[in-house]
């Protein structure tokens, strides 16, 4: 590798070398971006939505940076359980810190944040680089946040899940859902109390079949945080619902799912659709002992999230380029947008169900005005209401919404009202203005960056109160301007006459107003009729969906599927289930101009094979997919099979783990097109997998679902299991596991020695240095196992209880965790920073060394195979690994 600063370019002389001493050079002066903005401070300073005195601490709130925010994740007991370590050891230290004669402020808690699980530092840079209290802390973030127990989230992003009112077994969408960290919260709600009672139905379960129950089972079961009448209690306490995550942009669809990945959640389906246009999905025909099948169901949400895209400018202390980039004509170019996906979330959203709007702008036309325009497409206040939130998240400080604004239009001129503008609109639409009929407007939440230090954000709760009909843009709110004629009219007019015929003036009128061909209605999916495209000349406005929203974030097919017109009727009686569309929606072809259907190849380009005398297509195989990944910018995503519940790899895995009878054998499934496990087999829930199946080869494009279970793994000795519990799905199996797979460990000290060795040696007299577990792990078979760690009193003892996997070799044992997650677990069980070690790479380098002339390590040589050919990159493995001997997951 070369030097920096080669001689040749005089890199090195003033570092000594030879040739004359020059001075260093000096880097750029960092230039403070200008924040200021002539047109962005005066339409909010004249809009009313401040008293005078508080004008100078907003802008001045507006022009400093934010304060680092994160929250911690996961099951509520686990995060509580990461916070007081933050509580008890790392914020004593800080408090303890004098700078200038002065305490430093430690990390606080967001006052308003359920169970003090959010926090902020306002501490300055310079001083935390200063102070070592600081360091640790930072490692004690960093650590965590690799571990996935903590996830840095802008505060005011925050609060529109909190609003949503979600209860464990509902079914949620959230329309524009990356980067994710509001996807997450969804998610971490939707497992509300799951944990709790999942403990007390094993251990009834257990009582029941008369198996091993974990010594520590009666304290859990006191720990159940929903009357048994009143939980979702239906699938042997798991939650049956579900949360689909959609985001326009493939990308960053990918990037939403390594956001919430590490919650490690069948529950979530993620899809990539246009939120404007979200198709209805299908739901298996139901059979009914009263009447005929229910057919054509379709999925309805309890809870939809609208966090649409918007011009941003509340995020001004994060985002600089707000500063210069602000044109008042970003917010009107996106109006319309807003309002399509707001129209849609209320459309798919069942009735009695919320949806929850949110923007990080300050801006009415962004904010009231698309609630109003959406609720005016929608039915008016019979059909939606806006939610009085005063008094929920007590803490946050807040101003109403407002109920009267002006407009300010790409020249820069303000408009007080439709009626002054409506002759001659440009680009401005009358929804844009504050509506006609009296709306509680005043009830939406308006969050300024200098009530609590926060970004601007705007959030609004609506409630749909009955099923909906709603109108077509070209029935109510257009950007189209509606004067055309009468400008054009009027220009006619002023034109010097002879007192020609009516066809002179109607030639005049077609030079200065084009008729423009309009499309066919035939030729137009359903959504796309109700949202036609209402501006031939708008411009794009190259918009942000709060760009920079988290701090962590550093880095179709064209067979129809259908969009509803949303003529909603009542459910038929004995109908009205939860997730039901009634009565069915027409099918719409889907628009093959839209860049995310354009790249997949056609169905027909795939080979059709016939088999029987009805002439039906087999569905493709796996060399039909081969070679069309990439015939467009979207790659192809390898199909979801499910696996039946009797195929044979699935019966060595419940009896290699003699795994319940209670947990469910049918959500099994294979991510690739034979559908055969291969590498990996994932588990969904039961409402993931009867959408993904109903959904097939329908059009709509599903990129992830279901978490991976088990993963293949080599094996050194014949009838041994050689699919192992990969940790992303310990959480959900490991209740079910019978104890002929459980080793039970109570001393911090034996953990220790499993976390930082990576291969103890178990083999001879290697399994007495595992202090109480090295007996059970010395006669245990081959293959995989569940570690349940106990908890106990005394100082070598845990206080709280957490499993993990093992994997038994032939001669040694491992602890199947990432690299960080060993190191994160050691900082926060054992507050130490320990050099992990290998002793099978030191015993492996032995064997190079001379193993061969000493025969009491012949015994040593089936260790290798194990490892594969390249060990030092398997214990090199990144984040997303186990670092287990042999084993590679599929990507």
């Amino acid at each position: 590798m070369g030097r920096r600063g080669g001689g040749k370019r005089g890199g090195d002389r003033w570092r000594g070398g030879k040739g004359p001493r020059t001075q260093p050079p000096r880097r750029a002066d960092y230039e403070e971006p200008v924040k200021t903005n002539a047109q962005f401070e005066q339409y909010y300073n004249q809009l009313g939505i401040l008293e005078d005195v508080e004008k100078e601490d907003f802008w001045s709130s507006l022009r400093r940076e934010l304060p680092n925010s994160f929250r911690f994740t996961g099951s509520k007991g686990h995060a509580i359980s990461v916070q007081k370590i933050l509580k008890e050891r790392y914020i004593p230290e800080i408090e303890s810190i004098e700078h200038n004669r002065a305490a430093v402020e430690a990390p606080t808690s967001i006052p308003w944040f359920p169970h003090q699980l959010a926090w902020q530092m306002t501490t300055p840079k310079h001083v935390v680089r200063k102070f070592a209290p600081f360091k640790s802390f930072q490692q004690f973030l960093v650590s965590e946040t690799s571990a996935g127990n903590i996830s840095r989230q802008e505060i005011v992003s925050m609060i529109p899940p909190l609003l949503m009112d979600i209860r464990s077994g509902m079914v949620v969408l959230d329309l524009c859902a990356a980067p994710g960290s509001k996807t997450a919260q969804l998610i971490e709600m939707v497992h509300g109390g799951e944990e709790s009672r999942i403990q007390k139905v094993i251990r009834d379960s257990k009582l029941h079949d008369q198996r091993g129950v974990s010594p520590d089972g009666k304290a859990n079961n006191g720990q159940i945080e929903e009357k048994e009448e009143h939980g979702d209690w239906s699938d042997q306490g798991r939650s049956t619902g579900l949360v689909v995550a959609n985001d326009v942009d493939y990308k960053r669809a990918h990037m939403l799912i390594h956001q919430t990945k590490r919650l490690n959640s069948p529950n979530l389906l993620v899809t990539n659709h246009d939120a404007t246009m979200y198709p209805s999905i299908k739901l298996p025909s139901e059979n009914r002992s009263d009447r005929k099948p229910v057919q054509n169901r379709y999925l309805k949400f309890d809870r939809v999230l609208a966090d649409v895209p918007c011009s941003g400018d509340g995020t001004a202390r994060k985002n600089a380029n707000v500063w210069k980039d602000w044109i008042p004509g970003n917010a009107i170019g996106l109006f319309p947008t807003q309002v399509r996906i707001l129209v849609r979330a209320l459309q798919m959203t069942k009735a009695g169900g919320r949806v929850v709007y949110s923007t990080c702008s300050m801006n009415p036309v962004e904010d009231e005005a698309v609630v109003a325009a959406a609720i005016e497409r929608c039915g008016g206040p019979a059909k939606v209401n806006i939610v009085d939130c005063e008094d929920q998240l007590p803490g946050l400080e807040r101003k109403p919404g407002l109920k009267a604004w002006n407009v300010m239009d790409r020249l820069g001129s303000i408009h007080d009202s439709w009626a002054q503008v409506q002759d001659d609109p440009g680009k401005l639409v009358e929804g844009m203005f504050p509506p006609e009929e009296s709306l509680p407007l005043d009830r939406c939440i308006r969050v300024y960056p200098h009530l609590q230090n926060t970004g601007g954000f705007f959030i609004a709760v609506l409630e749909k109160k009955g099923e909906i009909r709603a109108k077509p843009e070209s029935e109510s709110q257009r950007i189209e301007p509606k004067s055309s004629i009468v400008s054009a009219a009027d220009k006619i007019r002023a034109q010097p006459t002879n007192g020609s015929l009516t066809a002179t003036k109607i030639d005049a009128l077609d030079k200065i107003a084009p008729p423009q061909a309009s499309e066919d209605a035939e030729n137009l999916s359903t959504a796309a009729r109700q949202n036609q495209e209402i501006a031939p000349n708008v411009e794009p406005v190259s918009a942000r969906k709060h760009e920079l929203e988290d701090q962590a974030d550093t880095y179709m097919s064209t067979k129809r599927i259908k969009v509803r017109d949303e003529v909603d009727e009542a459910a038929p009686r004995g109908g009205e289930d939860r997730e039901v569309h009634w009565p069915p929606p027409p099918g719409a072809q889907l628009d093959v101009s839209r860049p995310e259907t354009a790249a997949l190849p056609e169905p027909d380009s795939f080979e059709k094979k016939t088999v029987t005398a009805s002439n039906k297509p087999l569905e493709p195989t796996a060399a039909d997919y081969k070679g069309k990944r990439n015939s467009g910018q979207q790659p192809f995503e390898e199909p979801f099979k499910y696996l039946a519940t009797d195929h044979p790899e699935l019966q060595t895995i419940y009896n290699f783990y003699d795994l319940n009878p209670h947990f469910p054998r049918d959500r099994f499934m294979v991510r690739n097109a034979t559908g055969q496990p291969v590498k990996a087999i994932y588990y969904t829930t039961g409402l993931a997998r009867d959408i993904l199946t109903t959904n097939e080869a329908t059009g709509l494009k599903f990129v992830h679902c279901g978490i991976k279970m088990f993963v293949k793994q080599d094996v050194q000795r014949e009838n041994t299991c050689r699919w192992r519990i990969q940790t992303d799905g310990l959480q959900v199996i490991e209740a079910w596991v019978g104890e002929e797979r459980v080793v039970r460990l109570w001393k911090k000290s034996t953990l220790k020695t499993l976390l930082v060795e990576m291969f103890p040696k178990v083999t001879g007299d290697g399994w007495k240095g595992l202090g109480e577990i090295g007996e059970r792990v010395r006669d245990i078979d081959l293959g995989c196992c569940i570690l349940r760690v106990e908890k106990g009193t005394g100082e070598d003892a845990f206080s709280e209880s957490f499993v993990l996997a093992l994997w038994r070799s032939l001669h040694s044992l491992n602890l199947m965790l990432p690299k960080e997650d060993r190191k994160a677990m050691l900082l926060r069980l054992y507050n130490e920073i320990v050099p992990l070690q290998d002793g099978s790479k030191a015993r492996l380098d032995r064997k190079r060394d001379g193993a061969n002339a000493n025969p009491q390590n012949d015994g040593e040589k089936d260790d290798a195979p194990d490892r594969g050919n390249d060990l030092q990159a398997i214990l090199d493995a990144t984040s997303d690994e186990e670092v287990i001997p042999g084993a590679h997951d599929e990507t």
